[in-house]
């Protein structure tokens, strides 16, 4: 029987944690950080490292780990949220280049810094692996190479049918891109490990202690406050349960299953040798990775957003995007056609307007926040931590002067409009997906205009 909510698959085979103390009443800090994960951990913990007499603060509405830094599909990887063209167009290409130079070492900072800390993640660099097996996903693919080499510390590998199914043998590949600037990991294991390095540091983590409003000197739970120097927002896909931050971005939903243990004859089948994560060019696209004991992890879009920017509490999701994603899963290898689907759930993702991930902070006021990063966070996120204590200790770095810092997107429309227009954007994707299955050469012009009311 498949497991569904309980926050996530990774956290379930941990244990859920033991809740750290909840804030009980008002303090003075100097720096106060708004949520647990990825971010606001990453952002302690280089802070704390760079001035260790710094009294930080981090608040979080339920305990480390539970939104999408303990939900996702753990893929350590290098790309730029919203895209080199995008990034260029804003910044320019020299800029963009050292952003994605940025990117490429943040991986290895990721790992050694695991390695340093003694947090066992799971962590296998085997590089980032994106198939086709229509052909229109092909043309994508194909296009995407050739726009991907035309930018520095790319690294992009185009591959062969047959070199791509010898890396992972996807039933029907037509072809494949590869590059090794990404490693496979278990999300859960590597934030609850990060967030005992944090603590080992001196940093406070209080649990289950929302915050209902972030103002200027001060964040204000329903009975507390924390007033502080510096306040940092890391809230994510749970930005929209803050006051004023309804619009600011879009809480979408993504959905995971992961199969039981899967036989040596499955994966000798299947290969999936090399700790390759994997994805495809379809317009609903998917995610995946072989996990360290030798289950499929396997991702997508669900029912992908919820009326009034709604987040979910437990993890849960829709029976129909189980079926989905199974179906997909079982599409992609036949020889797993029969293994049990053990778990499945749900997490939130935070969309900008423009789809381009932010690091800001103003000095007059002392607010900063980053995120915004469109399921791209496992590297982002270290990248953001490391800027933002660059920028609260006003310091002038490389980092610091990075394209996505004071990047700003307007607001999400008002509802209805905004609940109608992602149903239909995600419609129009899978109407897209489902031509092209059959036998459409090119990319259907429904995801065109699907991309166009997006902002994408």
């Amino acid at each position: 029987m498949t497991v569904n909510g309980g926050v996530s698959f990774w956290w379930q085979q941990l244990g859920i944690p033991r809740p750290r103390p909840a804030l009980t009443g008002s303090i003075d800090v100097d720096v106060a950080i708004i949520g647990a994960g990825y971010t606001g951990l990453w952002t302690a913990y280089y802070l704390k490292r760079a001035q260790p007499d710094l009294r930080i603060a981090v608040l979080e509405a339920r305990f480390a780990g539970f939104g999408a830094s303990g939900r996702n599909g753990g893929w350590l990887t290098n790309s730029i949220t919203g895209g080199h063209d995008r990034m260029a167009a804003a910044a320019g290409r020299t800029a963009t280049d050292a952003h994605q130079l940025a990117l490429n070492q943040t991986v290895d900072e990721v790992i050694d810094v695991a390695r340093a800390e003694g947090i066992d993640a799971d962590i296998r660099k085997g590089g980032e692996l994106n198939v086709a097996y229509t052909p229109a996903q092909l043309r994508r693919l194909t296009a995407a190479a050739a726009a991907a080499r035309q930018w520095s510390h790319t690294d992009v590998e185009l591959l062969s049918a047959s070199e791509s199914a010898a890396r992972v043998n996807v039933a029907g590949t037509l072809g494949g891109i590869w590059h090794p600037h990404c490693a496979r990991v278990n999300p859960a294991k590597l934030v609850r490990g990060l967030a005992d390095a944090v603590q080992r540091l001196g940093v406070a983590i209080y649990e289950n202690s929302p915050v209902i409003a972030i103002e200027p000197g001060r964040a204000r739970t329903v009975s507390a406050t924390v007033r502080a120097a510096h306040v940092l927002r890391a809230t994510e896909g749970f930005t929209a349960n803050l006051a004023g931050e309804h619009r600011t971005w879009l809480p979408m939903n993504s959905s995971m299953i992961v199969t039981e243990p899967l036989t040596a004859r499955v994966w000798e089948s299947v290969g999936w040798e090399h700790g390759d994560t994997l994805g495809d060019f379809a317009h609903v696209y998917m995610y995946a990775q072989r996990t360290a004991d030798d289950r499929i992890a396997f991702g997508g879009r669900g029912i992908p957003y919820r009326f009034g920017s709604t987040v979910d509490t437990d993890g849960s999701t829709q029976p129909s995007a189980i079926a989905g994603l199974a179906a997909l899963l079982r599409r992609f290898f036949p020889a797993a056609a029969g293994a049990a689907i053990d778990h499945a759930w749900s997490g939130v993702l935070g969309v900008p307007r423009d789809w381009s991930a932010t690091v800001t902070y103003d000095h007059r006021t002392g607010l900063g926040y980053a995120g915004g990063y469109v399921g791209t966070g496992v590297t982002a996120t270290n990248l953001a931590g490391r800027t933002l204590a660059d920028l609260v200790l006003r310091r002038d770095t490389d980092l610091t002067r990075l394209p996505w810092v004071g990047h700003r997107a307007r607001k999400w429309e008002f509802e209805p409009l905004r609940y109608l227009a992602v149903q239909g954007i995600y419609a129009a994707y899978r109407a897209a997906d489902r031509q092209e299955a059959r036998g459409r050469r090119s990319s259907s012009p429904i995801a065109r205009i699907a991309d166009i009311v997006a902002g994408r």
